[in-house]
């Protein structure tokens, strides 16, 4: 149990039988009235974004969530597969498990899978990962690091907007988390 007191963002707590991240919290003390907390509360499932009022002190479910380090090794159809390196026992995820990560999932990509009462809810990618481009306009010569940018399909399907000098077959490092383009990679 954890008192409404206590959120933090990033908390995680059971409602309903569906697990909520507190993703904003506001104690607020009223001139008259009880005292009672605001929170914004995102589902880790659905994505959804919901806005709740707790009252100062209330109980509340803490949702314990567990995180395994797992490896992508390979598609079986619509199902991804991945495999814990320390038991080698294999887990299967549906793309709609996985959500909006699968775009940036390359075979031998370590993620940490986070499971709520042995149900796989979210797949986290590492912050930032290097793919080659797949697809662009070629780079012509003059265009500079400072020039402008263009849309560029990578090797998983992804698409990110990159400088206007790269071309299909480099490497780049993109930050997972808001789709932008980090630079080359080097070697």
């Amino acid at each position: 149990m954890i008192s409404s007191n206590d959120f933090r963002t990033g908390t995680t707590i059971e409602l309903d039988g569906v697990v909520w991240r507190v993703v904003e919290f506001l104690h607020v003390k009223p001139g008259k009235g009880s005292a009672f907390v605001r929170t914004k509360l995102k589902g880790v499932q659905s994505g959804s974004v919901v806005e709740k009022t707790f009252r100062a002190g209330e109980s509340l479910t803490q949702a314990v969530l567990e995180k395994s380090k797992l490896q992508h090794t390979y598609m079986e159809g619509e199902d991804f597969v991945f495999m814990d390196m320390s038991s080698y026992e294999e887990t299967r995820l549906t793309a709609k498990q996985i959500g909006e990560s699968r775009k940036y999932l390359k075979e031998g990509m370590e993620v940490n899978v986070v499971t709520w009462n042995d149900k796989p809810l979210e797949v986290e990618l590492p912050n930032s990962v290097v793919l080659e481009i797949a697809q662009t306009d070629p780079g012509v010569k003059g265009d500079t690091a400072t020039g402008g940018t263009k849309p560029a399909i990578l090797e998983t399907g992804a698409q990110v907007m990159v400088p206007l000098f790269l071309s299909i077959g480099e490497k780049i490092k993109v930050d997972t988390r808001n789709d932008t383009y980090l630079g080359r990679e080097n070697g």
